[in-house]
């Protein structure tokens, strides 16, 4: 099993009036199946209302199944005991760090979450100097967070979670609100924290240029999986993806286009370098 199994996964909001009685029942997951193995950095895409965000806070233990079932690390997220250690294990990051920033000093807000849970002082310092140099804002620990641009709150953010030493964060659109600078600082971190602290990384975004050095690519459409696959695999079907309402990176509709006018450029290019060696290759070879 995987750090994060769901089988059959439902979760529906009901709406009651005064008395208490049903007025509707939306399906925000509808059988979900999802399989993560740890040190997989996977990005899950969907537009608002596609039951991406629904799905985080069950892997975060903040909504329980309708119907189905999810473990997290081997445990099961519906039973009540397993709650608290779900919670350490998946960290969660939202979209508007000043929600998740709590005291006046960097330091001692990324050191609010181990002493929560009954870490000792001197262990506390020490994840408090690590997860700050992993996001690169050792340099601020003593600034007020409120001094901060918008990305290095959110790395400050972050940070506190990776102080909780959890297997896997869960990062819910952290750059929804963020300029293109300090979105590729937030992604940029994320990267670094799987790729050198082996951390399971689970992004949701609906930024498609987010995306493309993830391991995997699932996307949700009404609640349901609609495609998952390798980025160049997802990328590789831009008709489909516009079908669901997403965009597509500006370089693989480019690249698309030009091997519709006859260019000899493959399915799923992901960034601009990629089709600038493609033209050369293909000017080279017309020379």
């Amino acid at each position: 099993m995987g750090i994060i199994k769901a089988k059959q996964l439902v979760h529906e909001y009901i709406r009651r009036d005064e008395e208490g009685n049903v007025e509707s029942i939306q399906t925000a997951l509808d059988h979900v199946d999802l399989d993560v193995q740890q040190g997989d950095f996977i990005a899950i895409l969907g537009h608002n209302g596609s039951g991406k965000s629904t799905l985080a806070k069950h892997i975060n233990a903040l909504l329980m199944p309708t119907e189905g079932s999810l473990w997290v690390d081997g445990m099961d997220v519906s039973k009540e005991e397993n709650i608290l250690p779900v919670r350490q294990t998946a960290g969660m990051v939202f979209q508007n760090p000043d929600n998740q920033i709590i005291a006046s000093v960097v330091e001692e807000d990324v050191g609010f979450g181990p002493e929560n849970i009954g870490v000792p002082t001197d262990e506390i310092w020490q994840r408090v100097e690590e997860s700050l140099k992993a996001v690169g804002m050792l340099k601020y620990r003593h600034h007020s967070p409120n001094k901060l641009s918008g990305g290095q709150k959110q790395r400050v953010a972050i940070a506190g979670v990776v102080a909780m030493q959890p297997k896997c964060i869960v990062l819910d659109e952290p750059t929804a609100m963020l300029d293109p600078n300090g979105r590729k600082e937030v992604i940029r971190t994320a990267h670094e924290l799987n790729k050198k602290k082996g951390v399971t990384i689970i992004l949701i975004t609906h930024y498609m240029e987010e995306v493309v050095d993830a391991d995997k690519v699932i996307v949700m459409d009404e609640g349901k999986v609609v495609m998952q696959g390798s980025p160049r695999e997802i990328f590789s079907q831009v008709g489909t993806l516009k079908e669901y309402r997403l965009d597509v990176p500006q370089v693989t509709i480019l690249a698309d286009l030009l091997r519709q006018s006859g260019l000899d450029i493959p399915l799923g290019v992901l960034t601009r370098e990629e089709l600038t060696g493609h033209i050369l290759r293909i000017a080279q070879i017309g020379a």
